[in-house]
């Protein structure tokens, strides 16, 4: 029996969501099944979809320098930032490790939480070989102090919009703490969804990010639209 495909389209150096381009960055909008960089299952990342779309693009001979700046969990969609250049590299690297930007998730649940805005704190802590996150109401040893802020945005036939807005960025950070109140997001089996997704998605999509360009200095903020599914088409008439 042949092996279904983590996502229906995966990007290609044709398809790709692109957000934002310009000499310093190429920021672009990752489709759910996507892998930001290589890992052991040996598929393309995105990282190399965005390099074959600069080469193209600007005739580019040889290596095309690419630095990814952070990561998006595979199932997960929304904005991935890339630097063209190796000094927009580490002044992102430096933005984003000393939290001057501003990330907003959307995410799908069909359990609402008791409060329908709020700020959880939670420590987490990893176990590597789950490849999960376990979030604790109490610090154990070896945890990360985790917060978010989060709001119901919309109602919908069987689930609810929730907006998050990350205070830290810790490993599968909204996944752990929104479970951990009941609240697990649609499709999200690893965190105690009853069933997944027909593609292997999570209805967890990074909306928007706010930072200061590296190089023009100047804010700079970013929308991304959701995957085109009638949960997600339903969300839209929120903002």
């Amino acid at each position: 029996m042949q092996k279904k495909p983590t996502h229906k389209i995966f990007s290609t150096k044709d398809n790709l969501q692109v957000l934002f381009e310009d000499n310093h960055l190429l920021i672009v909008n990752k489709r759910p099944g996507d892998i930001v960089q290589g890992d052991k299952t040996g598929d393309k990342p995105l990282s190399e979809v965005v390099k074959s779309y600069i080469s193209e693009k600007y005739n580019k001979p040889g290596a095309v320098y690419l630095g990814v700046v952070h990561r998006l969990d595979r199932p997960t969609s929304g904005i991935v930032v890339f630097a063209r250049t190796s000094k927009a590299l580490t002044r992102l690297n430096k933005l984003f490790s000393e939290r001057k930007t501003e990330k907003t998730y959307w995410a799908v649940v069909q359990e609402i939480p008791k409060e329908t805005s709020g700020t959880l704190v939670h420590y987490m802590k990893r176990n590597a070989k789950q490849n999960k996150s376990y979030a604790h109401s109490n610090e154990v040893p070896d945890s990360k102090k985790a917060i978010l802020h989060y709001s119901v945005e919309k109602k919908l036939d069987r689930y609810a919009l929730m907006k998050v807005d990350l205070e830290t960025g810790r490993h599968h950070q909204i996944r752990s703490q929104l479970s951990a109140i009941g609240s697990p997001i649609k499709g999200d089996l690893k965190y105690g969804f009853d069933r997944s997704n027909k593609d292997g998605s999570i209805h967890l999509h990074a909306r928007s990010l706010t930072f200061v360009h590296p190089v023009q200095k100047e804010p700079l903020t970013i929308t991304a639209p959701p995957p085109n599914d009638a949960i997600w088409n339903a969300c839209l008439n929120a903002d």
